[in-house]
């Protein structure tokens, strides 16, 4: 009996998560599926190393004027374009955005797997490398500014590029899931590559650490956090969203992803589902948390977020 009760939740909850996004998608278009689980973007570079998540880096893609501003995913420490982004890249296709997504700061020169972990190098290289991907992505397509998402590094690094690097004035709406605006006390790399060591990847042992140059720089009271709080976080000219939750083992604590501003909004998911269990890396696979992110990129047309968590798929 338990087991139907079960099966009858996870039903449930798909088909409130299926109400949420129903509309979705080009008209004449079969829709991307979208797999509401954060580790589903680690097959698919097990099977295409390398690849773009389907949805994303489409360089034939024009925005539309309902969607003018191309859609930049940045992912976190030890993501990458493909194992960060299977719920938001088809997600965002969907909905008729022109996602992009960059891999950044990875150490190209070792072997693969190791080369294909992101998010190593330091903040101010990978700034550099987001730069010329933005500069890229409106060459092609012809926007004025783009729209950022990002997950854990992903939230901070693009700051050093927008506060020192000139992207200030590219750049729309800024939206980050489990961002560390002050920074963390608990940055573990191991914990941070344990999407690849659950895949089976001997890859997140300490040996790593030293080649994680941009671990040390996130951790509360680094030299580079105090660079990137010098005179305010935020740029005017940019919207922020910050999307946090309680249940963040890696920053520590979750409110450091929590900075006030004129610009800003501020949403912990716990305070509005109680049910949602998202952590840190969950959070970027989570229907609650993507149901604000699109809220936020398109804050003309909210939608109503239904609080239904979705079980992690076992088998």
């Amino acid at each position: 009996m338990g087991g139907v009760v079960r099966v009858r939740n996870v039903v449930a909850a798909l088909l409130g998560v299926a109400a949420l996004f129903a509309g979705s998608g080009s008209a004449g278009a079969d829709p991307l599926p979208v797999p509401y689980q954060f580790l589903a973007g680690v097959v698919p570079e097990l099977t295409n190393p390398g690849g773009s998540a389907p949805g994303t880096n489409d360089w034939t893609c024009r925005p539309t004027p309902e969607h003018p501003n191309p859609v930049i995913l940045v992912h976190g420490t030890a993501g990458n374009r493909q194992t960060n982004w299977a719920t938001y890249a088809p997600l965002l296709a969907n909905e008729g955005y022109c996602a992009f997504a960059l891999t950044y700061g990875a150490h190209e020169e070792l072997p693969w797997p190791i080369s294909a972990i992101g998010g190593m190098k330091p903040i101010e290289e990978s700034a550099a490398q987001l730069g010329a991907f933005v500069d890229r992505v409106l060459a092609a397509t012809g926007a004025q500014k783009v729209d950022l998402v990002g997950h854990s590094q992903g939230t901070l690094m693009p700051t050093y590029w927008v506060k020192f690097l000139g992207g200030a004035e590219k750049v729309d709406k800024y939206i980050s899931l489990a961002p560390l605006w002050h920074g963390t006390g608990a940055i573990e790399l191991d914990a941070n590559l344990s999407a690849f060591r659950t895949a089976g990847l001997d890859v997140a042992g300490p040996a790593m650490a030293p080649l994680c140059g941009a671990c040390g720089q996130m951790v509360a009271g680094s030299r580079t956090l105090a660079d990137l709080r010098a005179g305010g976080v935020y740029h005017q000219g940019i919207t922020y969203t910050n999307i946090m939750t309680r249940y963040d083992e890696i920053v520590i604590p979750y409110s450091s992803g929590y900075e006030e501003g004129p610009n800003v909004t501020n949403i912990v998911l716990q305070d509005h589902c109680a049910s949602d269990y998202g952590d840190h890396l969950s959070i970027a696979g989570e229907p609650v948390a993507a149901g604000f992110v699109l809220g936020a990129l398109d804050p003309e047309h909210p939608r109503p977020v239904p609080c239904v968590f979705v079980p992690p798929v076992v088998g």
